[in-house]
């Protein structure tokens, strides 16, 4: 799959200082619209966890811009579904007030939770652009457990590419609909018109730059930033060596294991990335990615090895392409399960980076990725409750430089604070703390994961699911780097399963996050990197002695 937006003529040409104060002022509009939906949301999953991303579109539906904040593979997702929904409802027949919307796994990002909502900008009667936001609300119908679906109807309620809006009246007959299908309306409906209202500011930002530099020099901007982007990936891909490289992860999937192989193939300043001999599409489990899921992470982790710096938008796609299988696992044919596609999804760049590691050296080793803890009930006033929690485990070793500890990959959501967890839930966060010898050893060493314990208020009860990962294949290292630690998820320190259950006092679960992988000869660490691991915690002396070299542990110890 390659989704190459249609390239307008050049309208002209800006120079590079007015295109950075220009280019600039659009990152800065995107930042303004996520504040103000992670202000007026209504869940924690939107406004704590910042499951979500805003992009701007030009007029042409090619994403030119996004907060600094975003979820960055919505970021690769959000073009293509917005240019979908406009083959429903092309460009001419829309007006001011207009809002699109759709769910669609096969359009959007893979499962049904994600919300796309699209908003036409007209600035002086002409559409300029569009703002586009992708969130996870927080429940969209269908099963309470995580994995077991036969097909995506089980999984809630799909939408077509629908009106959300019409000239500035809600579809009151779709709100129905929606609220009619789902567990917690006040929480989803409450985002979605938080979301109006976000991209609402984004309208009036870009039309005060379209005031200022008028509409044909913001094509000329769009052209410039795409371009120019699409310039320096191109050079970066050429530096690599031309070639196919290949790569494999596993990971745990559900009862079976997954396995992801990639060939990446570099031929010149384009690559080509074939997912050939990766695990057929299971119609006994939720694990399935669809295609344009598996083509924004792939997207991503070139991205972040190639140009780490450069803003995100679509100029960077164009020079890559991704191949899969129909009926594989990263490319699952409609209907097929795809709830929990990121047990899947969250390993590819697993696969990108071990293939690319001989030839480029800014490649990650593996990280701990996040978890799902979803806890609903009934308050004290009768009225449902919904809590999101996603924690983050430990962030992959690059050489030179360690692992963060608690910072996900390839995603960057925020674990909802303990405070919120208790204020929304009858919840007691009795611990949250590093995990010792969890992060990877390594000449670079993995980031920590972390250990949170959780129960329940006396006189409550409150339902739960929890989608673990990494729990019998942990974070791979790289280049000589060890994985890093597996995950555990406890209850009354006994393994628990993955299914739904009823939370009671007197009772404690426990998760233990996985530490990121290692990159490098451990014994290459320098003895002082290796001392002061051990003298905050991060690494025992046992640990020490047994990665590192008795010598380095004693001295530390």
């Amino acid at each position: 799959m390659e989704d190459a937006a249609t390239k307008s003529p050049p309208t002209g040409t800006v120079d590079p200082i007015t295109l950075q104060i220009q280019w600039s002022r659009l990152i800065a509009m995107m930042d303004e619209v996520d504040i103000a939906l992670v202000r007026t949301s209504f869940s924690t999953i939107v406004g704590e966890t910042r499951d979500f991303a805003v992009i701007l579109l030009d007029r042409h539906a090619r994403s030119i811009a996004q907060s600094q904040l975003s979820s960055p593979a919505f970021t690769c997702s959000l073009p293509s579904a917005t240019r979908t929904m406009l083959q429903e409802y092309p460009p001419e027949t829309l007006r001011p007030g207009d809002v699109l919307l759709t769910n669609d796994p096969w359009i959007c990002h893979g499962h049904l939770p994600d919300f796309y909502v699209v908003v036409p900008i007209f600035c002086a009667g002409r559409l300029s652009g569009y703002v586009a936001t992708a969130a996870h609300i927080s429940d969209i119908g269908g099963r309470l457990d995580e994995f077991d679906a036969r097909d995506v109807y089980e999984e809630g309620l799909r939408i077509p590419p629908s009106m959300l809006y019409e000239g500035g009246r809600r579809n009151e007959q779709l709100f129905r609909i929606i609220e009619a299908n789902i567990r917690y309306p006040r929480m989803v409906l409450g985002d979605v018109d938080a979301i109006v209202g976000a991209a609402n500011v984004g309208a009036e930002r870009l039309c005060e730059l379209v005031r200022d530099y008028g509409a044909d020099a913001m094509d000329a901007l769009a052209d410039g930033i795409l371009d120019r982007s699409e310039a320096a990936m191109r050079s970066a891909i050429a530096r690599i060596p031309a070639g196919t490289y290949v790569g494999t992860t596993d990971c745990d999937g559900y009862r079976i294991p997954t396995h992801i192989r990639i060939a990446v193939t570099v031929e010149g300043d384009h690559v080509v990335l074939d997912y050939d001999g990766t695990s057929p599409q299971r119609s006994d489990a939720s694990v399935n990615c669809v295609l344009n899921v598996t083509h924004a992470h792939s997207i991503y982790a070139l991205k972040c090895a190639l140009v780490p710096d450069l803003p995100n938008n679509e100029g960077l796609f164009r020079p890559i392409r991704t191949v899969a299988t129909p009926g594989s696992i990263v490319n699952a044919q409609f209907p097929a399960p795809v709830k929990t596609r990121s047990k899947t999804s969250y390993h590819i760049h697993n696969a990108i980076y071990a293939a690319l590691a001989p030839v480029l050296p800014g490649v990650q080793a593996g990280s701990g990725s996040f978890w799902s803890i979803k806890c609903f009930g009934t308050d004290a006033d009768g009225l449902p409750f919904a809590v999101h929690v996603l924690p983050n485990g430990g962030r992959g070793a690059v050489d030179g430089l360690d692992g963060s500890p608690t910072v996900a990959f390839p995603g960057n959501g925020t674990i909802t604070p303990a405070e919120i967890i208790e204020n929304g839930a009858p919840l007691l966060v009795l611990e949250r703390s590093l995990r010792t010898d969890s992060g990877g050893p390594g000449r670079s060493r993995g980031g920590l994961g972390q250990t949170i314990r959780l129960a329940v208020r006396d006189g409550h009860t409150v339902k739960m699911t929890i989608r673990p990962d990494k729990i019998r294949f942990p974070a791979p290292g790289l280049s000589g780097g060890l994985a890093g630690a597996p995950g555990e998820l406890l209850h009354d320190d006994a393994p628990m399963a993955l299914e739904p259950f009823t939370f009671t006092p007197g009772h404690v679960v426990t998760l233990r996050l996985p530490g990121g992988g290692g990159f490098g000869d451990p014994r290459e660490r320098p003895a002082a990197a290796v001392e002061d691991d051990v003298r905050q915690g991060f690494v025992s002396a046992a640990a020490a002695a047994a990665h590192y070299g008795r010598g380095r542990a004693e001295a530390a110890d």
